[in-house]
């Protein structure tokens, strides 16, 4: 009766906790968070910036090697961050599966950018890529980082570039993780012809919005817990009008990327760019190599706009093995870097 009696209190328990689970998915959520938050050695910090408070996550200094050699202002070889900006609508914990190879080795920083995730959002602030650069500079300073790594994905990778082309002597490597936006593809992508169709696909305001957003972005969709999943479509749909404007704001820089990339030759780059991606075809991969000829530009295949998180060890890595690269010729030289796989 004893053992009938723990194993009905046991069914019990697991009922309640699945009941919570999709009845009050909000108690997960941030216990999920932090838990991978952990695996990856990292810890979510805040600081202000140019009117903003900007959430942003840091490496532990436990779960690095090189933690003594964080010191601000460090440069050279794996005493330089690592900064990893999202794209648009995007957040920092996007990053946290792909920067768990990375922190062992590096000092990984993974902020929302101002305007996104936890970050403020101002009315009276503007979002475009001209203040993002400034922010990002803001930042920066703001931890005392004289010289990083810069990656990103989507609108992060646009930043990434404009902040490179303003500021080369602060970056010392650039890399799309993704797609970046800003680049005309000889093929148009599923959002260029809904775009061009008068829609916004990346908001929306409703469930079936959203559901079509996460096919649009995902070729192989990463597993998402219920409490995570859930928070996201509810601040998707909560922020949907203010989405709205902030997406109407960078539209009109569909294109601004392409006029500066070119200017880009004297920093180490990598271009990782989903075979399968419909937010930007992967025809522009082409108009990038004509554009950086002495990049290292690879294809994923099988994977759409978000590799961080469809396939993040293989992405982790490719991006550790050109760190490294990087390393051993000291932030310059690109000629050497040259690895085009298509």
């Amino acid at each position: 009766m004893k053992r009938i009696a723990m194993s009905v209190a046991a069914t019990l328990i697991v009922c309640i906790l699945a009941g919570l689970y999709y009845g009050a998915p909000s108690l997960f959520r941030e216990p999920l968070l932090q838990l991978n938050r952990s695996l990856s050695g990292m810890e979510e910090k805040t600081v202000e910036v140019a009117r903003h408070t900007v959430h942003y996550l840091d490496t532990t200094p436990s779960a690095s090697s090189v933690a003594s050699r964080f010191a601000p202002g460090s440069s050279g070889g794996n005493d330089v961050p690592i900064i990893l900006l999202h794209g648009i609508f995007a957040e920092k914990d996007h990053w946290v599966d792909f920067a768990r190879p990375l922190t062992g080795q590096y000092r990984v920083i993974a902020p929302d950018i101002a305007g996104f995730g936890e970050s403020t959002r101002r009315d009276d602030e503007a979002y475009d890529y001209a203040a993002h650069v400034r922010r990002l500079g803001a930042f920066l300073d703001a931890l005392g980082l004289q010289r990083v790594h810069l990656a990103g994905n989507s609108m992060g990778g646009t930043i990434t570039a404009l902040f490179a082309l303003a500021h080369p002597e602060r970056v010392a490597s650039v890399a799309f993780i993704g797609a970046p936006h800003g680049i005309r593809s000889p093929q148009p992508s599923t959002m260029d012809r809904l775009i061009d169709a008068g829609q916004r696909p990346l908001v929306a305001h409703d469930a079936a919005a959203f559901s079509a957003m996460m096919a649009l972005v995902f070729e192989k969709r990463p597993f998402l817990p219920y409490p995570i999943l859930h928070a996201t479509q509810q601040e998707a749909l909560r922020n949907a009008t203010s989405n709205a404007r902030v997406w109407d704001a960078q539209l009109k820089d569909r294109y601004l990327l392409q006029q500066h990339l070119g200017q880009l030759q004297n920093s180490p780059t990598l271009v990782m760019w989903g075979d399968s991606d419909r937010v930007f075809d992967r025809s522009g991969l082409s108009t990038v190599q004509t554009l950086l000829p002495r990049a290292r530009i690879t294809a994923l295949p099988g994977i759409g706009h978000l590799p961080m998180m469809e396939a993040p060890a293989e992405t982790a890595n490719r991006y550790a093995r050109f760190l490294d690269d990087v390393g051993s010729l000291g932030g310059s030289n690109q000629p050497k870097l040259s690895q085009n796989s298509r």
